[in-house]
This record gives structure tokens, sequence and C-alpha cells, in this order.
């Protein structure tokens, strides 16, 4: 069954503009916590000398992704995988480019730490990690909205939350990666671009 998530459909352009010019023109793409699968569709559809591979490790996201893309009749995504970040075992070798939307605040610290860990054995030198969502700036004020949200979340999941850009610098640069560009969004969201040392 197909999922739809709103905040798929406002953000998945702004997205995809940020997004196009630091992916290769063509090679793999590997997208973390696919949720719905509406991103992934609307970058293959937009980006058919790609290939893309969404993944999630809920079986019913799973079988959105794989709707919505029967439905679309898109040749350039795989099926999706069953990938936990916060694991070191992920089903899949290599990658070219690797995205994540909107999971680094809805997930323990674990699945960040995951996350880029994977990221840095998948990516060959250059490759990029692209990362999407809510994110605090050291010496910047937050968006009372974001304040709210993050109150929100904890309240959920005590492990959850808004993760500092700087923290997850910090990771990133340990495991390999040149320190990102950042790029506002709409929403009082950031786009993180990280580049494989």
């Amino acid at each position: 069954m197909r999922r739809q998530a709103p905040a798929a459909i406002r953000n998945r352009q702004p997205i995809l503009d940020i997004l196009r010019p630091h992916l290769p023109a063509q090679g793999l793409v590997l997208e973390v916590a696919s949720g719905s699968g509406e991103h992934t569709v609307h970058f293959a559809q937009a980006l058919p000398a790609l290939t893309f591979q969404p993944s999630d490790p809920d079986a019913a996201a799973r079988a959105s992704i794989d709707g919505w893309t029967a439905t679309l009749g898109l040749a350039n995504v795989r099926p999706a995988l069953d990938l936990d970040a916060a694991t070191e075992a992920w089903p899949i070798a290599r990658a070219d480019a690797l995205v994540c939307i909107n999971m680094i605040h809805i997930s323990p610290w674990a699945a960040a730490v995951g996350l880029i860990r994977g990221a840095a054995r998948l990516l060959q030198t250059n490759g990029t990690l692209f990362l999407y969502g809510p994110y605090f700036r050291e010496g910047i004020e937050t968006a009372p909205s974001n304040l709210a949200f993050d109150r929100e979340l904890r309240t959920q999941n005590p492990l959850w939350g808004i993760r500092a850009v700087e923290r997850v610098a910090t990771l990133a640069c340990a495991s390999g990666f040149a320190p990102p560009l950042i790029i506002g969004m709409p929403a009082n969201n950031l786009s993180l671009v990280f580049r494989r040392g």
C-alpha cells in the first residue's frame, strides 16, 4: 500500500534543486530511511541517468516504496532494501552517493553514528553524503518552531531530538568526510552536503 507524506510533497522539489548539482552524472544513489518512497521516485523521475536504491527497516515502508515504483513504472529504482542504519551489516557494498532525509532527529544517536560509518564504507573518494532535516547551529538563534518540535520529539522518545550540525560534522570528519556545505532550506531545515575525503 502506497503511503503519502505531506512533508515529502512539500519538500521534495526544494531538496532536488539542492541535491542535483552534488550528484554524479550516473551511478548508484542509496537512500537510507526512504519512508513512503515519495522522495526516491521524485528524484528518479527527474534524474533518469542515475539508479536509485531505496531502503527502510520498516516492512510497510518498503511496500510503499515498491508500490510507488511499480505504479510509476520506474526502471531506475531498485526494490527497497531492509536496512537499519544503526547496524554494521548493510545489504549493499557500495554506492556513488548516499542520501538521508529526515532520519537523524527521529532516531537514536546510534543511528546517526551508523549512518556516517556506513557512508564511509560505501562511498569512494569525493562521493556525496547528503543529509536533510532540522538542525541546531552553535551561535545561531533557533526558530521557536524547531525548539517546540525538539521538545515534542523528546517527549515521544528521549533518545530522539534535533541534533547540532557541529556534532554531526565532527562525527563525519572523524570518518573521513570534509566539513559540510550547509544550505538553508524552507521551514527552518538545512541541507548538509559532505564529500568523502
